[in-house]
């Protein structure tokens, strides 16, 4: 089996950015996508991705099978969000091992929560999602969006063989769509997926990651 890479990986970090200065858009202003609200926040950043993103989530949609949709949970997330989201998650390990080295802790918490510096969601560029039916019933995938590996006795790693044969099949048919738009997967999570960022660089073998960081404009 092909290692896993983890975020925390200093591939990822040494990575370069060669940000395009793509905007953030909104998600919800496209009929076509369906938009939880589970993870919204007070001025809608959830909801909003890179342009070239959205444009490539509804390519995704489009290879889906009949009756299928995908169901965005979270996009763009601010970098003070993202590290306080790091940082709970790393005290959590922490009280779990008082032993673990902080290499050990920034290990162990990347697998579920990037570290800010190079997290995909900061850049614009990741969304958790999954599929749901065209009345937006959520399909079986194994495990809820955003399990942690504790909760989820690891079944939430896409390749996880501890859940049944229908979330298996669902997971490749997500997979198939959003690979085939461009997207790479976080192994770690089924839901993850990202474009532009520096993982996907570094997955894909491109020489730049068009998104870095960003912030949403106000104007």
């Amino acid at each position: 089996m092909t290692d896993i890479i983890l975020l925390s990986d200093h591939r990822v970090a040494a990575t370069r950015v060669a940000d395009n200065g793509e905007p953030l858009v909104d998600t919800r202003r496209t009929a076509a996508l369906r938009v939880d609200a589970r993870k919204a926040d007070e001025d809608g950043s959830y909801a909003h991705v890179r342009a070239d993103v959205l444009r490539r989530l509804l390519v995704a949609q489009g290879a889906l099978p009949p009756g299928l949709r995908l169901l965005l949970v979270e996009g763009f997330r601010p970098p003070g969000l993202q590290r306080r989201y790091f940082e709970e998650y790393s005290a959590t390990l922490r009280a779990a091992d008082p032993a673990a080295s902080p290499a050990r802790v920034r290990e162990l918490a990347s697998a579920y929560v990037s570290p800010p510096e190079v997290a995909p969601h900061v850049s614009g560029g990741a969304v958790d999602l999954t599929l749901c039916a065209e009345d937006g019933t959520e399909l079986p995938l194994g495990t809820e969006v955003n399990a942690t590996p504790e909760e989820s006795a690891g079944a939430c790693r896409t390749a996880a063989d501890t859940v049944g044969a229908v979330a298996r099949a669902h997971r490749a048919v997500l997979g198939r769509a959003m690979t085939a738009a461009g997207f790479v997967n976080y192994p770690t999570e089924w839901w993850h997926w990202s474009y532009g960022d520096r993982y996907w660089a570094l997955l894909s073998g491109a020489p730049a990651a068009p998104y870095g960081p960003t912030e949403r404009s106000r104007t």
